[in-house]
């Protein structure tokens, strides 16, 4: 696939994959640039390890053209009239939206989610920019008088300045629009560093955030291979003064340190061992509907998966049953096919480490309802699979899956969930099915998440506020207090 750097002003064709004409290179300045050695890395289709494009590989030299156009484009854009910026992000939404079909195809071919899943990414993703676009004009301030009477606070808020983006291959549009639109609504200029698995959809962004108005340097795309080296550059620069990563909680560890030379601002979305709590009070089809969309969204490559499932003895037995029957009647295969529910996990390494879970479940006495083998043949693919008679310490209830595989625990009591449920370092989200909305809360206040689906398995809302607690990370993305990440808190002693 050739690259182009024109756009469609029309603003119907940004993509590129009908014309065959996406863009590879970096996004530096307002302008596709090559990398500045050359160098090009290979982006593979999940579901045939075939090579889709070659794109261009950002060095540490790159890294910090990316930090002089941003702040070239920082003083300019802070001063923008919030409403302005937030007009860009509308139009933003409206291109999003109007080129769903291709990003949609874009993000199957090189992420391998399925066709429904990915139209829903774009949906959710183009929905951050809209409800940025509306928070832009409502950075609000304070004006009060201090207790002693001697004087008025005043407090104003400002951008934090140039921002280091890193996002994950999972969500490579939604975890882009969740960080670019609230850096942009409070006046901020970014560097998005995606992962090097899906930057495909990354570049689109670009071109997209182009058209609808954003000045050269506010917004640049650094794929690179060599993550670690140019993350370290940009952190090193005195002018970056916001890290936003989302991705393992190993390396935001790492960044954190990272983050520190500098006193860098940090906003970490880390990893996730959701637990799935039912009662046996529940009604069950609205359990098992949650569970279907907890577990399989994304084909479980998600940080909001549902990894642990504890449910309560007496319908134990049941919902795995009918949990098993439905995940095996999922049709399995390449993303970009319609009719396919789920697609191939991102790459070997992804496929790997689902496969040695199961397999040490199974040796330690678990038994697979469903699933549980990975199948021959080209691709990085693995079938929906139920565990039961799951062992306590079992590796696979302490990692991340990131996989269709669904382990199940019996409990006794509401306490006996509880800790379960809790026995984690991580605490993004966790999910409570129960008939009993008194339980329910009593429940939700117990976990240690910063996230509970109540009777829901999905939490995620771009009008909500999106973190977790514990070693899932630091600060929120969405609602209002997304923006305030972006946001520097001056205070103003004046005595008029």
């Amino acid at each position: 696939m050739s690259d182009s750097s024109s756009t469609d002003p029309t603003g119907t064709d940004l993509v590129g994959l009908r014309t065959g004409a996406l863009p590879t290179d970096l996004y530096i300045g307002g302008a596709a640039v090559a990398a500045s050695d050359g160098g090009r890395f290979d982006v593979l289709d999940p579901a045939t390890g075939e090579i889709l494009a070659k794109v261009a590989d950002g060095t540490v030299r790159d890294a910090i053209a990316a930090v002089d156009a941003a702040h070239a484009a920082g003083a300019g854009w802070a001063a923008a009239a919030p409403r302005e910026r937030g007009e860009i992000l509308r139009r933003a939404f409206e291109l999003m939206s109007a080129n769903a079909g291709d990003l949609a195809q874009l993000m199957s071919l090189e992420n391998g989610k399925a066709l429904p899943d990915a139209r829903g990414e774009v949906a959710y993703a183009a929905e951050f920019f809209r409800w940025f676009s509306e928070e832009a004009v409502r950075a609000s301030g304070e004006l009060k008088t201090a207790p002693a009477g001697t004087n008025r606070i005043m407090v104003t808020h400002h951008p934090v300045g140039v921002c280091v983006l890193v996002t994950p291959w999972n969500f490579p549009a939604a975890m882009a629009t969740r960080k670019i639109g609230p850096a942009l609504a409070a006046g901020c200029t970014v560097i998005l560093k995606p992962a090097s698995d899906t930057p495909l959809t990354a570049l689109a962004m670009a071109r997209i955030l182009e058209a609808a108005g954003v000045p050269p340097g506010v917004v640049n795309v650094l794929p690179a291979t060599r993550s670690g080296e140019v993350v370290s550059a940009m952190l090193h620069d005195d002018r970056v003064r916001k890290l936003s990563f989302t991705g393992s909680t190993q390396v935001g560890r790492i960044l954190l340190k990272e983050a520190a030379d500098n006193v860098v601002n940090t906003s970490m979305e880390l990893g996730g061992n959701a637990p799935f709590l039912v009662f046996a009070d529940a009604d069950l089809e609205a359990a098992l509907d949650g569970a279907m969309i907890a577990k399989m969204r994304n084909a479980g490559e998600a940080c909001t998966a549902a990894n642990r499932f504890y449910c309560e003895a007496p319908i134990a037995a049941e919902f795995a049953r009918r949990l098993a029957g439905r995940m095996s009647e999922l049709v399995v295969g390449p993303g970009t096919r319609e009719g396919v529910q789920v697609g191939p996990l991102v790459n070997e390494a992804g496929v790997e480490k689902v496969d040695t879970l199961v397999r040490g479940a199974v040796a330690a006495g678990a038994s697979a309802l469903t699933g549980g083998h990975r199948p021959d043949g080209d691709g990085w693919f693995y079938p929906p699979t139920v565990l039961v008679d799951v062992a306590p310490d079992a590796e696979v209830l302490k990692e991340e899956i990131f996989g269709p595989v669904a382990p199940i625990v019996t409990f006794g009591t509401e306490d006996e969930a509880v800790r379960l449920a809790n026995a984690t370092e991580f605490g993004l989200v966790a999910y409570v099915y129960t008939g009993d909305l008194a339980r329910g809360l009593r429940v939700s206040e117990r976990l240690e998440a910063g996230m509970v689906g109540l009777n829901r398995g999905l939490v995620s809302d771009p009008a909500a506020p999106f973190g977790g607690v514990k070693q899932s990370g630091i600060g929120r993305e969405g609602g209002h207090e997304g923006m305030l990440d972006y946001l520097e808190t001056k205070y103003i002693a004046v005595d008029w």
